[in-house]
């Protein structure tokens, strides 16, 4: 690991967390069965389920199908670096671990803009000995800062998968698509796009709901539709990869998602809804249950 971020005080960092305010990467991190979050991240996850008894089967497979497009982008399409931004609290199994267990010389840069992460990161987000893992303090709205430290780990003359999954639906219209495109304007030819997008399209009734429940807190949540979301690939001239933008689930499927171990009956319950998630089987998923656009594509 390497990186100014990570040499920032401990003190500071926790200075710079407010608590008292939900935040997107600890919210995730609540439905991925996690610990690093405080009770404002607990209520807004629980409302949203509450919304959407079967909401987590979005942020589940959301997570499932980074897995398996880093995978796919490491084995067929030889691709070494990745810049993930809105990175998340480190959980199982990170860029860093599926890229570098095929390719151990892979470089990955994280950046995310919660002291939250920022603090895990330095301890959780270590690369293997051949390859590089960095962490980058910033903001999506950023992307100068972003591309400027980016270039101290990664090498901008060769391809840079630029991994946006789960993020663009925090940001509204007039900085989305010009951030995405300057972004990929800085990477070379042969560079992928991975971008997974909330959407109203597939099952809205149930996703309005948990979007009042974000809104109601303060979040930017933008729900964009298929025409909307591919327009980050092709505004951009992107080559998107088959099978094109599709629901999170079906996009190239291999049915190898981890199933959680179950504890026992009496254990589950006592525990509430949002605590059960952890140990739900995401394999029953249907297609009224995800409310995910996700895609890959490549730059010409």
């Amino acid at each position: 690991m390497t990186g100014d971020a990570l040499s920032q005080d401990p003190a500071e960092l926790q200075g710079r967390i407010d608590s008292s305010k939900a935040h997107p990467a600890r919210v995730y991190d609540v439905f991925l069965g996690g610990k690093d979050h405080y009770p404002a991240d607990r209520d807004a996850a629980a409302a949203a389920l509450a919304a959407n008894p079967r909401g987590y089967l979005d942020v589940r497979h959301n997570r499932d199908f980074l897995r398996r497009a880093v995978t796919t982008l490491v084995e067929q399409d030889d691709i070494r670096q990745f810049l993930d931004i809105g990175t998340g609290l480190p959980t199982a199994e990170n860029v860093h671990q599926i890229a570098q267990r095929i390719t151990p010389d892979s470089r990955v840069v994280y950046v995310d803009n919660d002291p939250v992460v920022l603090a895990h990161a330095r301890a959780l987000l270590t690369s293997g000995p051949e390859g590089r893992t960095d962490y980058i303090d910033a903001d999506l709205r950023d992307p100068a800062r972003i591309l400027e430290q980016a270039a101290k780990t990664l090498d901008f003359d060769q391809p840079v998968a630029l991994c946006l999954v789960a993020i663009l639906h925090f940001v509204a219209d007039e900085e989305a698509y010009p951030l995405v495109r300057e972004l990929l304007d800085a990477l070379p030819v042969g560079s992928r796009l991975v971008l997974s997008h909330l959407t109203e399209d597939l099952n809205p009734e149930k996703i309005r709901a948990v979007q009042r429940t974000y809104t109601e807190r303060g979040f930017t949540f933008v729900l964009r539709s298929r025409a909307e979301v591919e327009r980050f690939f092709t505004e951009n001239s992107l080559e998107i990869a088959d099978p094109g933008i599709v629901p999170a689930h079906r996009w190239r499927p291999d049915h190898a998602a981890p199933i959680p171990e179950r504890p026992d009956e009496s254990y589950l319950a006592g525990l509430d809804d949002i605590e059960k998630v952890r140990y739900h089987d995401i394999n029953d998923v249907t297609d009224a249950d995800i409310n995910v656009y996700a895609g890959t594509a490549a730059k010409g």
